[in-house]
């Protein structure tokens, strides 16, 4: 059975799985897995283990338990456990991290509710062993409630096993910034950047608690064995703090690097800025794959603040690449990036007709190509690749824009509720009424009647129309797929079902396109790139005999998060300010999504300047390296299936 293997100050006995080279620059024990779903497989493993191995010792197992979207798929794989292969949880006692204050147990926001739908429903574990802090005890309570709490853990003999995630400002339960290293279960003021981030859950910052009850460190810390679990790049960065940087307050995960028994469970995003990832020439000697060369070679360029054609032998062996030396000599090297980089510059999306395309990024035949845009929302096509749009409609291409989900719950009530008050002024209605006083009615963080989300769903239509007749597309090139996976009402959605896919491969099989564009923006807080990818990527599977699927390309493009890394890019489309502006103001057809928009993660800016920020910063970096000045350039990578 694979086990996660425990690093302990005196000993590391076993290789763990995963990918795992311990290096001078790392102070905690981490293991990093290609796919989040295996890692979290693994971690639901050694839990059962712990389970089945107190009750062979008839004792119980007490776990302590986090909430947030990085548990989920281990609570998935604890209640599968349970209901295919007989896990019981008779003898499991658990103490939950954290929750909000105030907050009432049937909020769908609240944690108690979180962990009754993911787990505590669907598995045989007493009543009376769930303990999850209570969000509504009275403000003169607090003190005796939080010391009853931590009373009850240690009165179980403390915690055998403690799950946690991590936030942006490198919390672990609700410990924010300035939390003791001795602190215990507390009442605390939440941090401006975790209301932020708690902000789309609950339809806006205003609706965010700003207290929670929280275990302290000093409890996390007294727990047997501790896994965090990290997924996706937008926890790289506080994940090399954490694990390479200096215990501080001001990082309180970094007191993990004090216990004996922590191991980090991590994703290839969210390990990506590891030294041993980012620069692992810095570490050790390195097998020089082409790939390696390339971003090394851009690293070095930055670095040094230095053209790719500049460098010289002095500033490779400088810096760690010695060894690169050895294979080839620096100015080869230079030529080569600078001849690859130079080569994925094109004003021709889709192909340039009659053209030598040998080394060019996009096949010239046929000169004509049907493509599929495919937007997970209805606007991630003109907010993430709005100039190559223009670019493939104007140079007389078949494209279709093919928008995933409805979007609806990005929409706010004002908006809503202004739309419909203008339909009943237009066409007094009941169902016109309905709406309203549905809106007006609604509780805080409660779910939207079907009608509402409908309504909500017509108003990113109608502006996705705006849109792409902006940009010249007529509306039959325009499908609306509103794939149920997303139809929950709720930032929570479901798993993709056997409906999704089919309705996926239909939209394909119908178009036949030479090219797809699709989203692989996996930084998306809320996971749902991720799943349309999921969908695009299945869909494909199961048309790979379809004989057009030979001559389709599938092409990637990133969102209002993340760009890809300039070593990583094999198409980037130049963009005339002309065509910066006509982005933009396509982008602004989406007026529910600007000024508040609901789900911007952790950019206070509009998308449209985030877009146009990544964008310029993608063209000063090839200037940068010695290539030629552009205004802005979108940039793709092509996905192989």
């Amino acid at each position: 059975m694979k086990t996660i293997a425990v690093k302990t100050k005196k000993d590391i006995s076993h290789k763990p799985i995963g990918q795992f080279e311990e290096t001078r620059f790392e102070k905690i024990h981490n293991v990093i897995f290609s796919d989040s779903n295996e890692a979290s497989v693994q971690v639901a493993e050694e839990i059962r283990d712990l389970i089945v191995k107190k009750q062979s010792q008839n004792k119980n197992c007490v776990l302590g338990l986090a909430t947030g979207s990085s548990p989920i798929r281990v609570y998935e794989e604890l209640v599968r456990m349970h209901k295919e292969e007989g896990l019981s949880f008779y003898n499991v006692i658990t103490f939950n991290l954290d929750e909000y204050l105030p907050m009432e147990r049937d909020n769908i926001q609240s944690y108690w509710h979180f962990m009754h739908e993911h787990l505590f429903n669907h598995v045989d574990i007493p009543k009376e062993n769930i303990n999850i802090p209570d969000g509504t005890v009275p403000s003169d309570q607090t003190v005796p409630y939080c010391l009853n709490y931590e009373k009850k853990i240690k009165g179980f003999g403390g915690l055998d096993f403690q799950l946690l995630g991590i936030g942006r400002t490198g919390h672990i339960g609700f410990n924010e910034p300035g939390s003791h290293y001795n602190s215990g279960t507390r009442v605390i003021t939440l941090d401006h950047i975790t209301r932020v981030d708690a902000a789309p859950a609950f339809l806006g910052i205003a609706n965010v608690p700003r207290k929670a009850i929280t275990m302290g460190i000093a409890t996390v810390r007294k727990a047997k064995r501790i896994v965090l679990l990290g997924w996706g790049e937008n926890k790289a960065d506080i994940i090399k703090k954490t694990i390479e940087g200096e215990i501080s307050s001001q990082v309180p995960a970094t007191y993990l690097q004090n216990h004996d028994n922590c191991t980090f469970i991590l994703d290839t995003g969210a390990g990506s800025e590891l030294t041993k990832n980012k620069t692992p020439w810095l570490v050790d000697t390195c097998n020089w794959t082409e790939e390696l060369k390339g971003k090394a070679i851009i690293w070095l360029c930055e670095k040094t603040d230095k053209t790719i054609l500049s460098l010289t032998d002095k500033d490779y062996n400088d810096n760690g690449m010695a060894d690169l030396l050895v294979v080839e000599d620096s100015y080869d090297l230079n030529i080569m990036m600078f001849n690859k980089l130079q080569r994925t510059i094109t004003g021709w999306p889709g192909g340039k007709p009659n053209a030598d395309d040998t080394n060019r990024p996009e096949r010239a035949n046929p000169p004509k190509k049907r493509v599929i845009i495919f937007s997970p929302h209805p606007d991630d096509d003109v907010i993430s690749m709005g100039g190559t749009f223009d670019r493939l409609v104007e140079q007389g291409h078949e494209v279709h824009v093919v928008y995933q989900t409805s979007g609806n719950i990005a929409v706010s009530d004002i908006d809503a509720r202004r739309y419909a008050e203008i339909a009943m002024q237009i066409n007094p209605s009941e169902l016109a009424q309905n709406l309203i006083d549905s809106i007006i009615s609604k509780r805080e963080s409660r779910v939207d009647d079907p009608n509402v989300r409908k309504l909500k769903g017509n108003i990113r239509r109608g502006e996705s129309y705006a849109a792409t007749r902006y940009m010249g597309l007529k509306d039959k090139n325009v499908h609306f797929l509103d794939l149920p996976f997303y139809e929950t009402g709720t930032i929570k959605k479901n798993n993709l079902s056997e409906d999704d896919i089919c309705i996926m491969a239909d939209i394909i099989k119908q178009i036949e396109p030479h090219q797809i564009f699709a989203a692989g923006d996996l930084a998306d807080p809320h996971g749902t790139h991720k799943v349309c990818l999921d969908a695009v990527l299945e869909a494909l599977t199961r048309l790979k005999s379809e004989p057009f699927i030979d001559d389709c390309w599938l092409w990637l493009y990133r969102g209002a998060w993340h760009e890809w890394n300039i070593n990583e890019i094999q198409m980037c489309i130049p963009m005339s300010p002309s065509q910066v502006l006509k982005k933009r103001n396509a982008i602004f057809c989406h007026q529910s999504q600007k000024d508040g928009v609901m789900f911007q993660g952790d950019d206070a800016r509009e998308f449209w300047m985030r877009a146009e920020e990544r964008n310029r910063d993608t063209a000063n970096k090839y200037k940068a390296l010695g290539l030629a000045s552009y205004a802005a350039m979108e940039a793709f990578v092509r996905h192989k299936f």
